[in-house]
């Protein structure tokens, strides 16, 4: 299975990248995870979407070749942080035929804060749906307290670890019985 993973945070010592190396070390064999990088993309412009702009078209290529996609968002004020409503908002046209359109999507997310990231995975969920993607119904993912549980660009937190193992798992099992969506 081919994952690609999105971190939506563009911070060198990003807590939400660490999480997506994590799960780059705890990926069984059969799994692959690239990653997106999304901080070329430029502020989403409709009036751009027909300009095959070079790193839209990376993105969106790297969501369809996908088996499917797993997100790591931060938290900003309460939702889910620019950039990556940014390349979200890109990777969503055509409305309803987007590459998201039936996409088993994971979502995860890592803060300093003591409540995670909860209220941008909230936000996140309904964002997917909007776009038909297909969110994994699994308890969030959400990790609290970030910079404790976090050395050298990985998870050093056993618990996390074993955590973010299960979820990956889990959505490896899931994701291939993901019927489409008609629309």
């Amino acid at each position: 299975m081919k994952i690609l993973a999105i971190s939506g945070s563009l911070r060198k010592a990003s807590h939400n990248t660490a999480v997506v190396a994590t799960l780059e070390e705890l990926a069984p064999d059969s799994v692959t995870i690239e990653r997106a990088e999304i901080g070329d993309l430029p502020l989403y412009n409709d009036d751009l979407d027909a300009d095959a702009v070079p790193a839209v078209v990376r993105l969106k290529a790297q969501i369809r070749d996908a088996d499917a996609v797993i997100i790591a968002t931060p938290e900003y004020n309460y939702g889910v942080p620019g950039p990556l409503k940014n390349a979200i908002d890109w990777a969503s046209r055509p409305g309803y035929k987007s590459v998201f359109a039936s996409k088993p999507v994971g979502i995860l997310g890592a803060s300093g804060s003591t409540i995670g990231t909860a209220r941008a995975h909230q936000q996140l969920k309904t964002i997917l749906l909007g776009m038909l993607a297909q969110p994994f119904p699994y308890p969030e993912v959400l990790v609290a307290q970030a910079h404790a549980k976090i050395d050298s660009g990985v998870v050093t937190d056993r618990g996390t670890r074993d955590f973010l193992s299960k979820f990956l798992h889990a959505f490896v099992a899931w994701a291939p019985k993901v019927p489409p969506v008609a629309w």
